[in-house]
C-alpha cells in the first residue's frame, strides 16, 4: 500500500520527469520495432480470427447481425476499412462448406500468431518481471486459444446488447404532448458501449500478456491511457486518409492493405506505450530506478 502512495505521489509530482521516463525507455526497448511485427502478424491473423469466431456464432445468431456489429466495432480498429474486411469475411462465410480439416488448423495456428508475438513484445518491456519469473511454455501456446475463445463470446455478448439497443433508438418517448426520438440516445449508448470494451480489453490484454504477477489497478490505468491516446489518433487517421493522403496515387491496388496496417502500427505502438507507462510505474521505489533503461541491441 505505501508503495502504491509513493508511486501516486511521483507522479503527481513530477509527471514531466515520469513521461521522459517512459518515453526513454519505450525507445531503448526498440518499441517501434516491437510495434511493427505486432501490426504484421495482427494483419495476417485478422482475417482468420475473426472467420472462425464467425462460423462458430452464426450457428446462434443470424449471420447479418454479426456481420453488421463487427462491421461498426471494428471502424475502432481499422478506421475507413472495416466495410472491405467485412465484405471478405462475407464471402468467405458464403462458401464455408469448402473448409477442410488442413485449412481449419491452418487457420487456427495464424489466428494465433498476433498473441505470440504480442507476448513476446511484452516480454521486452517488463523485462523485470521475465528475470524474476519466467512462463511455461504450455500456458503461453494455450493464452492465444483462450483469448479467440473470449473473444468470440465478447462479440456474442455486444451483439446482442446492440440489438437491444438499436431497438430503443427506434422508440420515442411522448411527454406532454411532445414527441422525442431515442435514435440519438442509442448512439451515444452504442459508442459508449465500444468504448468499454475496448477499455476491457486492453485491460486484460496488460493483466494476461506480461509475465509475473498482475495488478488489475496498473492494468486499468495503462488501458485507459492507450483507449484514450487511440480515440484520438483514430479520429487524426479518419480524417487524413480522408482528406489529405495520396496513398491511392502510390500503391493502387494494395491501397486498403496499406491503410489497414498502418492502422494497425499505430494501435500496436499506443498498445505498447500504455505497457511502457505500467512497467515505468512499477518501477518506482525499486532499487532500480535510478538506472537508465538498458538499450535492446539489434
Amino acid at each position: 500500500m505505501r508503495d502504491s502512495r509513493h508511486r501516486f505521489k511521483y507522479v503527481v509530482r513530477r509527471p514531466g520527469a515520469f513521461a521522459w521516463r517512459v518515453l526513454c525507455a519505450f525507445r531503448a526497448n526498440q518499441a517501434l520495432l516491437l510495434s511493427g511485427a505486432v501490426a504484421y502478424y495482427t494483419l495476417l491473423s485478422i482475417v482468420p480470427l475473426l472467420t472462425l469466431i464467425l462460423i462458430a456464432l452464426s450457428e446462434f445468431i443470424d449471420q447479418r447481425e454479426l456481420l453488421d456489429t463487427l462491421r461498426r466495432y471494428l471502424e475502432w480498429l481499422i478506421p475507413g476499412q472495416s466495410a472491405a474486411v467485412v465484405t471478405q469475411l462475407a464471402n468467405f462465410l458464403d462458401h464455408r462448406g469448402v473448409i477442410g480439416g488442413v485449412l481449419l488448423v491452418t487457420m487456427l495456428f495464424f489466428s494465433s500468431l498476433a498473441f505470440t508475438v504480442l507476448e513476446n513484445a511484452m516480454s521486452v518491456i517488463f523485462l523485470h518481471r521475465v528475470v524474476a519469473r519466467r512462463r511455461r511454455y504450455l500456458i503461453s501456446a494455450l493464452i492465444p486459444y483462450c483469448y479467440i475463445f473470449f473473444l468470440g463470446c465478447g462479440l456474442l455478448l455486444i451483439t446482442l446488447v446492440s440489438g437491444m439497443i438499436q431497438a430503443i433508438g427506434a422508440e420515442n418517448v411522448e411527454f406532454l404532448g411532445r414527441s422525442w426520438s431515442l435514435h440519438g440516445v442509442s448512439g451515444a449508448m452504442l459508442y459508449l458501449l465500444g468504448l468499454s470494451g475496448e477499455i476491457l480489453v486492453l485491460t486484460s490484454i496488460y493483466l494476461v500478456m506480461p509475465v509475473g504477477t498482475p495488478s488489475w489497478r496498473h492494468a486499468l490505468i495503462g488501458g485507459i491511457t492507450a483507449t484514450a491516446l487511440w480515440e484520438i489518433t483514430r479520429r487524426i487517421l479518419v480524417w487524413y486518409f480522408g482528406t489529405l493522403s495520396q496513398v491511392s496515387v502510390v500503391y493502387g491496388s494494395l491501397t486498403a492493405a496499406i491503410v489497414v496496417l498502418a492502422s494497425l502500427d499505430f494501435g500496436a505502438t499506443l498498445l505498447l506505450f500504455g505497457a511502457q507507462i505500467i512497467a515505468e510505474y512499477e518501477r518506482i521505489g525499486t532499487p532500480g530506478e535510478k538506472a537508465a533503461p538498458a538499450p535492446m541491441r539489434t
